[in-house]
């Protein structure tokens, strides 16, 4: 990643102070639990996306540094929301805002930084930018809800499954590189072709999240494995399970998401493994990653392009 930083190293430094400043609030609690989250690190991979797209459509701008901040805020308040819902009780190696400071303050937090985001986009003042981030954050909370109503089903298609991280993941990476093609000034078809370009690697980006819980290490995670089985979330790797595992595979499942318990996680972990649920997840994505790529071809040759393609690389090939 850091390789990958290099191309917009002074701007990711700039969205990074700016993200920083803009947790400044009058109410303590606000201030610490935002720090507390944002702190934490993570990969920052959204808005570094934002800043490589800018990067590979023209010059970087000050805009771009504000509009990346905007989708981390966004990115960071939907995680506060997510970790209350699910429970959660670990993230990025640490006790989750939720564990820490507790359910309430965690949620409206999240809502501080739902509504900072759209203070600055206000100071972009362009229509089309806040067109596109509303209909965005309407998306992902009908993403949530959606994987809150079929959380426990074990009738959940692989069509339905990826609705949900279209909704809920993949459409957050597409707002991004369509938001910086929009403040370069591009037409129509760049703008989709950026769009699509984050959609697809959102997509294939979640598909591997979702074989990493059944396969990834806890230290290197800094979450616990399985932790998608306690919440019976009905993933691809189980979906592919309850298709073509044997029958007792199947019955082991299906009692696992829809009593959402991981009591058997170590008979879940070889069920998925044996009938190569795992490596057609993994196949998927790499779907998606190609597609992905071939967005790419829209654009002119570049150090920003290339790390744009080296991110889709990443996506599909990590351990965290």
């Amino acid at each position: 990643m850091q390789n990958i930083r290099a191309a917009v190293a002074s701007e990711f430094e700039q969205v990074n102070q700016l993200i920083v400043e803009q947790l400044h609030s009058e109410v303590d609690m606000v201030e610490n639990i935002g720090h507390y989250i944002v702190d934490a690190g993570g990969k920052r991979l959204r808005p570094l996306l934002v800043l490589l797209s800018a990067a590979a459509l023209g010059p970087c701008q000050q805009d771009h540094i504000k509009f990346a901040a905007v989708i981390e805020f966004i990115h960071t308040a939907t995680l506060l929301h997510d970790d209350v819902v699910d429970i959660s009780s670990l993230r990025r190696g640490r006790p989750t805002a939720n564990a820490e400071f507790g359910n309430a303050p965690s949620v409206l937090v999240g809502d501080f930084l739902y509504t900072r985001a759209f203070q600055l986009m206000v100071e972009l003042a362009d229509m089309d930018i806040l067109r596109q981030m509303a209909d965005t954050t309407n998306t992902i909370a009908e993403g949530e809800v959606l994987q809150l109503v079929r959380a426990g089903d074990a009738n959940t298609t692989e069509a339905q499954y990826l609705e949900v991280i279209t909704r809920k993941t993949a459409i957050l990476f597409a707002a991004g590189c369509y938001g910086a093609a929009v403040l370069s000034g591009c037409d129509d078809d760049r703008r989709q072709a950026m769009h699509d370009f984050g959609l697809n690697l959102g997509i294939a980006f979640q598909m591997i999240d979702d074989v990493l819980d059944y396969e990834g290490d806890p230290a290197t995670m800094g979450k616990n494995v399985g932790d998608d089985l306690t919440e019976g979330k009905p993933t691809l790797p189980l979906i592919y399970t309850l298709e073509h595992g044997t029958a007792e595979e199947q019955a082991l499942v299906r009692k696992a998401i829809s009593e959402k318990t991981a009591e058997d996680i170590d008979q879940v972990l070889a069920a998925v493994q044996r009938c190569g649920a795992l490596d057609y997840t993994r196949s998927e994505a790499r779907r998606y990653h190609d597609m992905a790529l071939a967005n790419l071809e829209e654009l002119q040759d570049s150090a920003a392009r290339t790390a744009l393609a080296a991110v889709t690389a990443l996506s599909i090939d990590r351990d965290h």
